[in-house]
């Protein structure tokens, strides 16, 4: 006598709720900065003053190569650790305080460095490029207009950050005060790309953050 297969009872499940992966932070594993740096590669030094720590350069900065030293700082941005971080952070701010023309050439090679910056998700890392982005669409002619393109790849990170604010209580949010608040770093950034990003910023960044409203139209 053949034995039939008894069927298992079906058993509907509850669909379980999405994971909040989409906050996770991700490990960006080691960054070419750190090589860099740990080779002794950069031309910078540590240098304290009444003020803090800052960047002593050892050559100047406007004769740097910027199509290798920009990227590779960039990179840096992943890094949340002391020396990197530090190094990284200021070493941006500093070329593109003196980089002018040279900046806009460099343009597509930085876009990967500042996608997988925000792509870590991780808080400290996100307010440092979005305040670095702040910086680079000012830094020079046209490098508002430039990123534009390169929107698609920079802001899916924005869409997701854009309502998330730390301050759930009723407390005074200290991280206003020091500018780490994300959700308001993500409403800066996008109202610099859109008034330095020529006349194709706005329906560009509403097409990748659809809650965004204009701050030009208003």
């Amino acid at each position: 006598m053949m034995k039939t297969k008894q069927q298992q009872p079906c058993i509907n499940k509850k669909p379980e709720p999405p994971l909040a992966g989409a906050f996770k932070e991700r490990n960006t594993g080691g960054t070419s900065f750190k090589k860099f740096y740990e080779r002794g590669d950069f031309p910078i030094a540590l240098e304290h003053d009444t003020k803090g720590n800052k960047i002593a350069w050892k050559v100047e900065i406007e004769k740097l190569d910027y199509h290798h030293y920009l990227p590779l700082f960039f990179d840096g941005l992943c890094e949340t650790c002391h020396p990197y971080e530090f190094f990284a952070r200021q070493g941006v701010h500093d070329m593109l305080e003196h980089g002018g023309s040279k900046i806009l050439p460099v343009i597509p090679q930085l876009i990967i460095p500042i996608k997988n910056a925000l792509n870590t998700r991780c808080h400290k890392v996100l307010c440092t490029t979005l305040k670095v982005l702040q910086h680079l669409v000012v830094s020079a002619e046209m490098v508002g207009e430039a990123l534009v393109p390169y929107y698609r790849q920079i802001l899916p990170v924005f869409n997701i950050f854009k309502n998330k604010n730390l301050n759930s209580g009723d407390g005074i949010d200290y991280s206003q005060q020091k500018r780490e608040n994300v959700g308001d770093l993500i409403q800066e950034t996008l109202e610099a790309f859109e008034r330095y990003g020529g006349e194709d910023a706005f329906i560009n960044i509403k097409y990748m953050v659809p809650t965004y409203e204009s701050c030009m139209l208003n």
